[in-house]
């Protein structure tokens, strides 16, 4: 899901550079939404492994 959002961000920074601001602005608001859904399931999904007690396979 990261590379979603660092692919949104690519695309704004290259549309930014030549020039498109509405596409540019469209995809770093899309890059921002998709890090943190990503940030959040993250949190999500560590809390309830720490909450079972379940390690991390080696």
């Amino acid at each position: 899901m990261l590379s979603w959002a660092l692919t949104f961000l690519i695309i704004a920074i290259v549309a930014a550079v030549l020039g498109f601001g509405g596409i540019a602005g469209t995809a770093i608001g899309i890059a921002k939404i998709i890090f943190f859904v990503a940030i959040a399931l993250f949190l999500i999904s560590a809390l309830s492994g720490a909450i079972r007690g379940r390690r991390p396979p080696l």
